[in-house]
């Protein structure tokens, strides 16, 4: 008897976590996830203040947050280098550095910041990357990304590539490119959305000691994902490139 009341109890919280309601704005006759726009300006608010402070008084030798923040840009420098080499990472630093630290606040904002607190006449806040719009966007933005590279170096006969090494691969070679955004946006999003659920559902069932390891671990997964969703991002342009 008690199995069966676990498992009710547990599917009707799920069922009560509310997946696709949405508090929804009409701008210009366009309607958009508001939770999700809020949650979007309040992160890229936060990334554009670190950013100024860590310039605003800039030296030589840094130290403090100046430091830190230096570190963090190496950090993402080292993941274009890895991927596109010495002869082209340069020029893509800013492209892979905004994936990660948008990726990487999103995720964090979606798991340290008590959103839930917050009530909506329709939905809730959460990370954005909690919206498959937002992770298709990206997605996007990577697929025009290493178009806009492969064509930039080797003009239209970038689409050589397609009938390489035989014409046969033409089908293969096209379909490749419709998968890559595909993973990229299903793999975060499912990751971020995944998570979300499973602390809501353990927050609702055992309030104060079971959610904090899973807590913690949806924050070291987010870190991981930003990173993935970076570091595949510059594969591609690299491959383009090649």
């Amino acid at each position: 008897m008690y199995p069966e009341i676990f498992y009710s109890n547990t599917f009707t919280l799920l069922a009560d976590a509310g997946v696709g309601k949405h508090f929804y704005w009409d701008l210009a006759g366009f309607l958009v996830h508001g939770q999700v726009l809020v949650v979007l300006w309040f992160v890229i608010s936060i990334l554009v203040l670190l950013s100024i402070l860590a310039t605003s008084n800039a030296e030589r030798i840094p130290h403090g947050f100046q430091n830190f923040m230096e570190a963090a840009v190496d950090f993402v420098t080292d993941i274009a280098k890895d991927q596109l080499g010495e002869s082209f990472y340069k020029e893509w630093i800013p492209f892979v550095g905004t994936l990660f630290f948008f990726i990487f606040g999103c995720n964090w904002a979606g798991a340290v910041i008590p959103w839930k607190l917050i009530e909506l006449p329709e939905g809730e806040f959460a990370a954005p990357t909690n919206d498959i719009n937002t992770t298709v966007a990206l997605a996007l933005l990577t697929s025009f990304a290493y178009f806009y590279a492969g064509l930039s170096k080797k003009g239209f006969g970038y689409f050589k590539r397609y009938v390489q090494p035989i014409p046969l691969l033409l089908p293969i070679n096209i379909l490749e490119d419709f998968t890559k955004p595909l993973s990229l946006s299903f793999r975060l999003f499912g990751n971020v959305l995944a998570d979300e659920l499973t602390i809501t559902v353990l927050t609702s069932l055992v309030p104060l000691v079971v959610p904090l390891p899973i807590m913690l671990l949806g924050i070291f997964a987010g870190s991981v994902q930003a990173l993935i969703f970076s570091t595949l991002a510059a594969a591609y342009i690299a491959e383009a490139l090649e």
